[in-house]
Order: C-alpha cells, then structure tokens, then sequence
C-alpha cells in the first residue's frame, strides 16, 4: 500500500495555454495555479502602440513577454504543470520551446476577436500536438453557440469546445480535466488502431 509521502506512482503532464494578445492566458493559469504563479508580465509602454491591439481591452496594462507558469494537482497522482503563451505574434518564436514535451494544448479565445486565434490553431495542427478550443467568457456571457463558433473557426468535430471562465478556479479546472481526457481518449484509439 502507498503512503500519502509515497510519490512514485504520480504522473506529470505539460499543458500550455495560448490565444491571442489579452484574451486571459495570465489570468486562467493565475486563477487554478495551486503555488504563486511565475509570470514575465511587463508594463506596456508607448513602444507597442500600432503593434498591439488593447481597443477590446483598454485597461491593459501589462503583458505576457515570456511565459507564465503554474501548477495543479487533479487528484493524488496527476499533476499538471501549466506554460503560458505570449499572446504577440511577436513572441512567438519561443512557442515551439514552451510546447516541447506538452501532451495538450488549451486555445483560448474571446469570441470579440476570433481571427486571433486562427494562427494559434494552424500552430498546434501543423504540430500534431491534440488541443481544446475555450470560449473565454467574459461577465459570465456566452455569446455565440458552441456550433457556431466551431463552424467559424474550422476546427473538426472531434476537437473539443467548452465555455470557461479564466477567473474561476474550478471553471479552468473542469477546462484542464476535460483536455486530459480528451488526450487520454486520442491515445487510446490510435491504440486500438494500432492492433
């Protein structure tokens, strides 16, 4: 029998959380992070006035220039560690480090500006790397039907689209818990298949 300290049976996973600029990858890793959550978030200046768009999210005033960092524990043998993305494009050279060793991906978008994260798709398909679809919700509002947004954004019906709210712990939770399963259930049809 395993003792409480015993951690030999524990599974870790890495899941990164991208979107476009503001839409609230701070914000969900920060809301369902388990320690104090790294972030490199830096104080916007007049520099990237004409670069970044904040006209949806005037109050802005900082944002993401590496990566946040979090933890969560699912339950005694899982635990996930959370990287997320900066939200400019212009950072977006250091994705392809902050998803090495990922077993999923959470896309999350505000459905204000759905072009956002077209290029975020594109990104984990190239990569073959299984991810989920988040409709950020803001003032708890869903504005748009699950289907219509899949339909708008291309994404093949397997793919999995859920609501959520960034700010609410056991919201982003359920969001982590259903992309584990999501990966668990991809694993084992290609499993299947195999034989």
């Amino acid at each position: 029998m395993n003792s409480p300290a015993d951690t030999s049976r524990v599974t870790s996973a890495k899941i990164v959380i991208a979107g476009g600029f503001g839409v609230g990858k701070t914000t969900l890793v920060g809301s369902v992070s388990e320690i104090t959550p790294l972030t490199t978030e830096a104080i916007m200046t007049s520099a990237s006035e004409g670069v970044d768009d904040n006209n949806l999210v005037p109050d802005k005033a900082t944002t993401t220039v590496a990566m946040d960092f979090g933890r969560i524990t699912i339950d005694q043998d899982l635990i996930l560690y959370l990287f997320g993305t900066p939200g400019q494009t212009r950072f977006w050279f250091m994705w392809d480090e902050l998803v090495r060793g990922a077993i999923g991906a959470i896309v999350l978008v505000d459905t204000r500006r759905l072009a956002d994260c077209f290029s975020v798709i594109d990104f984990f398909e190239h990569r073959k790397l299984p991810y989920l679809v988040a409709v950020n919700c803001f003032d708890g509002k869903q504005l748009h039907e699950i289907q219509d947004i899949r339909d708008a954004l291309q994404i093949s019906q397997d793919v999995p689209v859920v609501y959520t709210d960034a700010r609410n712990r056991e919201s982003t939770k359920q969001v982590l818990i259903k992309l584990v399963e999501y990966v668990l259930s991809m694993r084992r049809t290609r499993t299947v298949g195999v034989h």
